[in-house]
């Protein structure tokens, strides 16, 4: 009667898509550093709209000089990276236009940044945008992928995490 009335609640952590999209696999990025996981597991979306919005509530911890790509932390400590197409920091921050700041405190569904899909689309080597989980291994969680295949921002649960 007693066995449950100590045990830990377990913490279940949602990722929603950042960008809506056709979500594929991360091993079917045409990039070894993200199909093979190198990052960290995660997921990828080939956008349709060229808006990010806040995957999780977080901070933003990270947006290089070059506008490509965004890191964000959970208040559970998971640290996820939206990288917007491939190849893309050689546009050197062209056709992206930042709306957040780094110690910036975000919600679920919160714009973080616009960009130009069609100029990305042209200039850079794909427009499939990898969301990873950077930390992972550090976390003590398990990481499920969704099986869905088209997301909408802020909506669609890409990524489900729960103790190990």
């Amino acid at each position: 009667m007693f066995k449950n009335l100590f045990k830990k609640e377990s913490s279940i952590t949602k990722i929603y898509a950042p960008i809506n999209g056709e979500i594929v696999s991360l091993e079917e990025v045409p990039d070894p550093v993200f199909s093979q996981k190198m990052m960290g597991d995660g997921i990828a979306i080939k956008p349709n709209k060229g808006q990010v919005y806040s995957p999780v509530e977080g901070e933003v911890v990270q947006i290089p000089d070059t506008k490509h790509a965004i890191g964000l932390r959970t208040g559970d400590g998971i640290e996820i990276l939206i990288h917007i197409g491939l190849e893309t920091v050689s546009l050197e921050g062209k056709g992206f236009t930042i709306n957040v700041s780094t110690g910036d405190k975000v919600s679920v569904g919160e714009k973080l940044m616009e960009f130009d899909l069609e100029y990305v689309r042209n200039n850079a080597s794909s427009d499939i945008s990898p969301i990873v989980i950077t930390n992972g291994q550090d976390t003590g969680k398990k990481f499920s992928m969704t099986e869905e295949k088209e997301s909408t921002a802020g909506e669609t649960v890409i990524i489900t995490t729960s103790e190990q």
